[in-house]
C-alpha cells in the first residue's frame, strides 16, 4: 500500500483529500496540530473499509526545526513515502499597507517555508525509493488579483514557482511535482460567503457555481495516480471557470 502524507488533513479541503485517497487505496497520514472530531470519525469509518487506511500524526507545521523528525517518524512507522500533498495553510487577509509584520511572517512561515522544508525532507526519502508524487495546493489568487490578499497571494504564487522548478530537479529520478489551484470552494472556510457576496462569486464563474472540495480531491487523486505519470510541473485550476 502506498503511503501519502496530507498536511492540514484534519478538516476542510485537507480532510476531503485524505478521505478520497484512503478510498482510492492509499495509506494516508493526515498531519495537523489537532485531530478533531471530524477526522476522528473519518478514521473510525476507515477502519472497517476494504481499501486504504487513514491515520493521524500530530504536528505543528510552524515548528520548522521539527520537520526532519516528523518525516523520520512517519517513515519509521509506516515505511517509504510515495506521495506528499502540501495542503496546510492559513488564510489571513488584510491590506498590505496596514498588515502587521508578525502576520506576514506567520503567513510566509506556514504557507511557504514549511512546505519547502517538508518537501526537501520527503524528496530525500523518495530518492531512496522508486520515484514519488508531490502535489502542492496553491490557489487562483496566485495569478488573479484580489484586494486584501497580497501577502496570501505571494505565498501561493511561491508554491507554483517551487512546483515548476522542483519538477525539473527531481524529474530524472521519477518524481513528479504538480499543483492544484482551487478557486472559491464550498468548505467551512467559505460558510460566511452568503447572499450577494456568494452570488457575485457565482456570477463570475463560467459554470455559474462554486467548485466543491470533492472536485479538488479528485484532481489530487489523479495527479498521484499512475494515469498522471507523464504530467509534471503542471498547475491544474479548479474554480468552475472563475478565471476562464
Amino acid at each position: 500500500m502506498r503511503n501519502v502524507i496530507v498536511t492540514g488533513g484534519s478538516r476542510g479541503l485537507g480532510l476531503a483529500i485524505a478521505r478520497k485517497l484512503q478510498l482510492a487505496g492509499y495509506c494516508v497520514v493526515a498531519v495537523a496540530r489537532r485531530r478533531g472530531d471530524t477526522l476522528a470519525a473519518a478514521m473510525q469509518e476507515s477502519e472497517g473499509a476494504d481499501v486504504g487506511a487513514l491515520h493521524f500524526h500530530p504536528f505543528d507545521l510552524g515548528e520548522i526545526g521539527g520537520i526532519a523528525g516528523l518525516v523520520k517518524g512517519i517513515r519509521r512507522e509506516f515505511g517509504p513515502i510515495y506521495g506528499l500533498v502540501n495542503n496546510a495553510a492559513i488564510g489571513s487577509s488584510g491590506v498590505l499597507a496596514t498588515m502587521p509584520d508578525r502576520a506576514i511572517e506567520t503567513l510566509v512561515r506556514i504557507n511557504t517555508l514549511s512546505p519547502l522544508i517538508l518537501t526537501r525532507h520527503v524528496v530525500r526519502s523518495m530518492l531512496a525509493g522508486n520515484g514519488g508524487r508531490i502535489v502542492n495546493v496553491a490557489s487562483i489568487v496566485a495569478f488573479a488579483g484580489y484586494s486584501g490578499l497580497a501577502a496570501y497571494s505571494a505565498t501561493k504564487a511561491s508554491l507554483i514557482g517551487m512546483t515548476r522548478s522542483l519538477a525539473r530537479e527531481v524529474g530524472p529520478v521519477g518524481i513528479t511535482v504538480n499543483a492544484v489551484a482551487p478557486g472559491f470552494i464550498t468548505t467551512e472556510l467559505t460558510e460566511g460567503l452568503v447572499g450577494e457576496k456568494r452570488a457575485k462569486v457565482v456570477r463570475r464563474s463560467a459554470l455559474r457555481r462554486l467548485a466543491e472540495a470533492e472536485d479538488v480531491a479528485d484532481a489530487v487523486e489523479f495527479l498521484l495516480s499512475d494515469k498522471a505519470k507523464n504530467i509534471t510541473g503542471a498547475v491544474l485550476t479548479i474554480d468552475a471557470g472563475s478565471t476562464a
